[in-house]
């Protein structure tokens, strides 16, 4: 059977799991790891959105990209992940502002637009879990889940801290980030350690889902 392992590791809590709302912004080398690893699991209520479409670039970290050149990317998805709802959109703050978050249980936050992180912080905060910058490293032991204020050695996230300081914003939400110095200026990947991202915060998705019972 399809989830005979699942089932045996999570139990009864397994039904539980299959019963959760997800949405999943950005589907990239972060979130694209995040959807497969819940998929499989058994959690498919899945709203992935996203506005890009895949190119060569990404097929360096992307699960499916070289399938799909050209094509958008939350409905290439969707072929492989039948039971999600695809949203071909940008993630902005004024989409955030007027979208509603609450028939979701968890918000999984995948993308890389500062403006639209800040802004889905301060909306909805207690079922958010958000990913830091996962480029320009090596070492996915490095990778890490805690709240946004012990966030460590990642400059995006202290800009987010510095922003929501500015802001006042003073509630607590999990993050994925890395502690380890980044070894270039530029944009490089390696999907070693976007992929643990995301298994990270899958599992924290997951675990998350279990404790609010």
């Amino acid at each position: 059977m399809r989830y005979e392992r699942t089932r045996q590791l999570f139990g009864a809590d397994h039904h539980r799991l299959q019963k959760a709302k997800i949405l999943l912004l950005g589907v990239g080398g972060v979130g694209s790891m995040a959807l497969d690893c819940l998929y499989r699991t058994g959690i498919t209520d899945i709203t992935i959105v996203d506005f890009d479409t895949y190119d060569a670039s990404n097929m360096n970290r992307q699960l499916w990209s070289e399938l799909h050149v050209n094509e958008i990317k939350v409905e290439a998805l969707k072929t492989h992940y039948p039971a999600v709802t695809p949203l071909n959109q940008k993630v902005d703050a004024a989409w955030i502002e007027q979208f509603d978050f609450e028939p979701y249980d968890l918000v999984l936050d995948a993308i890389d637009d500062i403006h639209a992180k800040l802004a889905l912080a301060q909306r909805c905060y207690k079922k958010l879990i958000s990913a830091t910058g996962s480029a320009k490293k090596i070492d996915p032991t490095q990778v890490r889940v805690d709240s946004i204020w012990r966030s460590q050695g990642d400059p995006f996230a202290s800009k987010i801290r510095r922003e929501l300081k500015r802001r006042k914003f003073d509630r607590n939400y999990r993050c994925i980030f890395s502690a380890e110095t980044a070894r270039t200026k530029e944009k490089g990947s390696f999907m070693g350690v976007t992929a643990a991202f995301g298994l990270a915060m899958s599992s924290e998705a997951i675990q998350q889902l279990l404790r609010n019972k």
